[in-house]
């Protein structure tokens, strides 16, 4: 399966982790002011984010690229290979 995406970059993660390393950066109120859902805003906890993230997928697109302009710092090299 690791060959099938190799340049993903979320590859391995999971949401679970993804949302945990946000939180860590950001706290709740920065997810709430960088992605507008009400799961990090009222009564936020990583449960019921996950919760409305596995079944909203506009929602977790967004999570997502966060993440990644956040973590994942482009190649030196560019994309080749």
């Amino acid at each position: 399966m690791s060959s099938e995406q190799p340049k993903n970059p979320l590859h391995g993660l999971t949401l679970a982790t993804i949302v945990s390393s946000l939180v860590e950066h950001y706290g709740w109120d920065g997810m709430a002011h960088r992605i507008d859902i009400n799961c990090f805003k009222s009564d936020p906890s990583v449960k019921s984010s996950l919760k409305f993230l596995r079944k909203t997928q506009w929602a977790r697109d967004k999570v997502e690229e966060l993440y990644i302009s956040t973590f994942v710092k482009p190649s030196p090299w560019g994309n080749s290979k």
